[in-house]
């Protein structure tokens, strides 16, 4: 979509699965299982939906996805499709190749969102995968993923930043930036302390990236939380504060897991929150 002088694309990439009831915490499953059906080993479906801005001269993705480096044990445990990667996508979407994109950012660095910021080249050895690109993280986060908690270790994979801090591609930001105008990143806490939301500002519209503060449209109930949530008090302040200003200045909304549709607006309706999908064109 144009969004503003930017241009906009929402790619969805790699279907993984994760367990429904860490994905919604305390939310029993005869409520969660209505609205998404697990599998036999009480999965259900999910996929990345990676955010691409054209914004000048600036080619720039917000976060990238699993990635294309698991083991056969971990593609059994995630229930990883063999579905278009992030650069199949850019390629076959768009026209740009991986030595095309100038800026990546990273909402957090929890696997599902940076998996896909190296790959493995004809050696087998893990290098950055946009060559030519700035990866930007903010400090805490990397300073956090690199001493995680036992809680939280098993998101963090080295693999998918150590080669990029190597290289000299790695900036590392306040708790709040602008990426380039209009396009900032905002800590809010809840998930972790340090995970960043994108928030996009042009021409009087805004799109806002939830990333895993809702990361589904069934997580716009404000109590619906993760169980991945290590501050869920504030997960739920957060929410309670970012939906309902959603609704009031109709926000387009991007659920970065969200298996069935990649772009929503929230309404709010007898004090009841509710996504509803927005179709190619209407945005």
């Amino acid at each position: 979509m144009e969004f503003g002088d930017y241009r906009v694309e929402i790619l969805a990439t790699q279907n993984f699965g994760l367990d429904g009831g860490a994905m919604f915490g305390v939310v029993p499953r005869v409520l969660w299982s209505k609205v998404m059906l697990p599998d036999d080993q009480n999965r259900i479906r999910m996929t990345t939906n990676c955010v691409y801005i054209e914004a000048g001269d600036e080619r720039i993705i917000v976060d990238t996805g699993m990635g294309d480096k698991w083991t056969d044990k971990l593609r059994a445990i995630y229930n990883v499709a063999e579905t278009p990667t992030l650069n199949g996508q850019l390629e076959n979407r768009i026209g740009i190749m991986p030595e095309d994109i100038t800026i990546v950012v990273n909402t957090h660095l929890h696997f599902d969102h940076c998996g896909g910021n190296t790959r493995r080249d004809e050696r087998g050895g893990i290098v950055p995968a946009f060559p030519n690109a700035r990866y930007m993280v903010s400090r805490r986060e990397y300073e956090h993923a690199r001493n995680p908690f036992e809680r939280d270790r098993a998101s963090y994979m080295s693999e998918n930043w150590e080669a990029i801090a190597k290289s000299g591609q790695l900036e590392l930001c306040d708790d709040d930036y602008e990426i380039v105008s209009g396009l900032t990143m905002e800590t809010v806490t809840g998930h972790n302390q340090t995970m960043q939301c994108m928030r996009l500002t042009r021409d009087g519209r805004t799109l806002f990236n939830f990333v895993d503060l809702a990361p589904t449209r069934f997580h716009v109930q404000p109590a619906w939380l993760m169980g991945y949530d290590l501050y869920p008090v504030e997960t739920l302040a957060n929410k309670k504060r970012l939906l309902p200003q959603a609704a009031r200045e109709d926000w387009l909304c991007v659920f970065m897991h969200d298996p069935d549709a990649p772009l929503y607006r929230v309404v709010e309706t007898e004090g009841k929150l509710k996504a509803f999908v927005i179709e190619e064109g209407e945005a």
